[in-house]
Parts: C-alpha cells; structure tokens; sequence
C-alpha cells in the first residue's frame, strides 16, 4: 500500500509558482498556492492551474489560500489551512519581510520552508520570523512565464538545487525525492553559496539589461556594447564573491552571455515587471551586490549604474526619465564609485 503523499504549501502565485505547483499536484500532493493576486487566487480556485507547454496543455487542481497584508504580515489569517510539512517560498524578493511571520505559521513547527526566489537575503529574513533549523536556500533555473490568471506557460527545462545542513539535511533529502518524483530535475548540497551566486551573476548581467532596454535576453548579444555590459556586470559579481570567500568555480561572464543566448526569447522576469508597473527585485539583485562589495572593498560600478537605472525608470515621480539606451548606461557606469 503506497503511502500517502506530504502536502505541500507554495506561497506565491506567479510563473514559477504556478509551474512548481501543477507539476507537484499531478504527482498526487494536495497542493496549497497562498498570495495576495486576487484574480489569480479565484482563476485556480476555480478552474485550477493550466499549464502550457509548447502547443500542448494540462490542467490540474489546487488549493488557494488569499492572503490581505498589512503592513507587518503577523496578523494575516492562515484560514484553515493546515500547517504543511514543506513550504516553497516563490514570492518577490521585496514581498518578503511581510510574508516572513505568514511562512513561519504556514509551516509546520518540525516542517521545511525553502526559498526559492532571486537575490540575496531572503533566507537570513525567514530565518528571523521561523527560526535557522526551518529554512533551507534553494536555487532554481526552471523557466516560466504567465499566461493569465491560473495560467503559466513553460520556459524551459533547468534544475533546483537545495542547500542542506545539520539541521535540515533529512527534511532537504526527503523534499529532493519528492521534487524528483514530480519529474523535477532537483538535487541536494551542502554548500549551496557557489550555486547562489553563480545565479546572482546571470541575475544581475541579464536582468536589469532587459527590463531597462525592454529587450528579450537574446537581444542583448546583438550589440557589442550590451555584451561588454553584461561581461562586466556579471565579472563584479564575482569580484565580490571571490573577496567574501566563495569560489563560483566558472567564469560567470562567459555564463551569462551562454543563459542570454539559450533563453534568447524569454523576457526576463525584471522586464516582465516593469512592463506592467510592478515593483522589481533589483535591490536585492544588484543592489545586494553593490552593498556586498562595499562591505569586502570591492568597487561595482556597473552593477550600481544598472541599479540606479532601474530606480529611476519605475520611480513614480520620475519628472525626466533618462533616455533608455545602452550609451546612457555606459555613462552611468563610469560616473559609478
């Protein structure tokens, strides 16, 4: 007799949460997708998640879990949903010091939160609201674009991998085999920084690029000027982890320039939030770079100029924008500390 399968709670409901969520919830978890997208929330309470792939689809049925914040998220009700075992943290990174107390309650007290999202801080601000022996770092290079409300379309194959530690090792195992079995391409390690960074460095050569030229990735190798950026962008990142200690064991340059050209028609998710108004992660992407660096003496200028140009392109009282060009980058990285 098979025994029966976890629960799994995923707080967030965008591309990548939808994507994680259909794929364990037709391996036969009872599936709970928590968040703030009202439109969202009632199209995959309704008619759960559709998935497309290529000219193909499939539909599967989940949970949904409306979450109201205020400002602090202690007092969010949790509804009825149980504490899970194992609860996937795939919201933006800005959304993540209000939901900290929510996952804290979501998950059950001896269960797993693991984020998955970009940049960096994430964990330490869990951690604070759920405590160290709670939280695990993961890194994920699945791909996934929405579609509409309760509609993700496939971007591509690609891994997670999950940092493991004393504490968490048997619960990070166990959360892998169940990944695997969904038909994830997931392992488990016990240094995850090298993977985190290696990830940081694409982040913050891709991203900003995009978003700030309104470019899908594969664009950005048409100009000499843009790959000189994304060379330089990504090579800081790993100045920077070079000088704290961790060795990213590639050249991250080479790496983002090879992510661009492999997802070249994919809009980054920075692109994607600035072309419908919403906040983006570049502070915890690139800014979390440039505050890294100044704290190991490592000067990132390029990475303070793609910050600074996304600031001010989503900047509501913007009077003046600056022109959206790769000279106006360049100008803003050579006036950059």
């Amino acid at each position: 007799m098979n025994e029966p399968r976890p629960p799994i709670t995923i707080l967030g409901t965008g591309a990548l949460a939808m994507r994680f969520g259909a794929m364990l919830a037709r391996a036969g978890h009872a599936v709970t997708l928590a968040g703030t997208w009202a439109e969202g929330l009632a199209a995959m309470g309704g008619r759960g998640i559709e998935v497309v792939e290529g000219h193909d689809g499939w539909r599967v049925d989940v949970a949904t879990l409306s979450l109201a914040l205020p400002a602090n998220g202690a007092n969010v009700s949790t509804g009825d949903v149980p504490p899970s075992p194992y609860l996937l943290v795939l919201v933006k990174s800005h959304q993540t010091p209000r939901l900290a107390p929510v996952a804290a309650r979501l998950a059950a007290p001896d269960g797993l939160i693991v984020t998955l999202q970009n940049g960096l801080g994430n964990a330490e601000c869990l951690a604070a609201s759920a405590g160290p022996d709670r939280v695990a770092v993961g890194v994920t290079t699945l791909g996934a674009a929405v579609a509409g409300p309760g509609r993700v379309r496939v971007g591509g194959d690609g891994t997670v991998t999950i940092g493991r530690s004393a504490a968490t090792a048997a619960r990070v195992d166990a959360l892998v085999d169940i990944l695997v079995a969904a038909g994830i391409d997931a392992a488990a390690t016990d240094d995850i920084a090298p993977t985190v960074w290696r990830k940081l460095a694409v982040n913050c050569a891709i991203n900003p690029l995009t978003a700030y030229l309104g470019v899908p990735n594969g664009r950005l190798l048409d100009d000499p000027r843009t790959i000189a950026l994304l060379h330089a962008a990504a090579a800081e990142v790993a100045a920077v982890a070079a000088a704290l200690g961790i060795p990213l064991d590639a050249d991250v340059a080479a790496l983002a320039e090879a992510v661009a050209a492999r997802t070249a028609d994919n809009r980054s998710s920075m692109l994607q939030d600035t072309d419908r108004g919403a906040p983006t992660e570049i502070d915890a992407i690139n800014g979390a770079v440039v505050r890294a660096g100044k704290v190991v003496g490592v000067e990132t200028p390029v990475n303070a100029a793609l910050w600074q140009a996304i600031v001010s392109l989503t900047a509501d009282d913007a009077a003046s924008p600056r022109p959206r060009d790769v000279g106006s980058l360049i100008e803003g990285a050579a006036r950059c500390p």
